[in-house]
């Protein structure tokens, strides 16, 4: 893990708001270090408006934005992975593609803030809510010491930051 800038691929279903507002996430908060994407196993073809609002409400770069298809990253040519992290519950039982350079995969399960049935306030609380996990979550990874774990290592360090002990 010692190249200059890694690349990070968010998954999940529909690409439209959790995996969309973590590659928002990491791509600002990253430093130049991180490259962040995103995609789907069935995208939507449009992102949310709810996320792309919060994340210009939060004053986080939207223009590069899509919702695209996980086998635009699998194809000859596209960037190779260095994680690739799944988002939500659906995409995590999935067969995924097999990703060139063998990837370090974790899960960081977020529930779906565009499930969420209700109020606009409701509404706007889920969108939040998943917003402020992935923030945490992207920062947790980002203060990960890459240099000095070993590959094992980080794998587990990846797979805790998806777990309940760091919300």
């Amino acid at each position: 893990m010692s190249k200059n800038v890694m690349n990070v691929l968010f998954i999940c279903t529909h690409n439209s708001a959790r995996s969309i507002i973590a590659e928002a996430l990491l791509n600002q908060l990253g430093g130049g270090r991180f490259r962040g994407y995103s995609a789907g196993s069935t995208p939507s073809g449009t992102v949310n408006p709810k996320a792309i609002e919060l994340l210009e409400r939060n004053r986080y770069r939207v223009s590069e934005l899509r919702s695209k298809d996980w086998a635009e990253f699998a194809a000859p040519g596209a960037p190779e992975m260095d994680f690739v992290l799944t988002v939500c519950d659906k995409a995590a039982g999935e067969v995924c593609p097999v990703w060139p350079g063998q990837p370090l995969s974790a899960h960081w399960g977020v529930p779906d803030p565009a499930a969420v049935q209700g109020t606009a306030a409701e509404i706007d609380h889920a969108f939040t809510d998943a917003f402020l996990v992935l923030q945490r979550r992207v920062s947790l990874f980002l203060n990960l010491p890459f240099e000095k774990l070993e590959r094992l290592s980080l794998l587990k360090e990846l797979q805790g930051i998806g777990t309940s002990r760091h919300d």
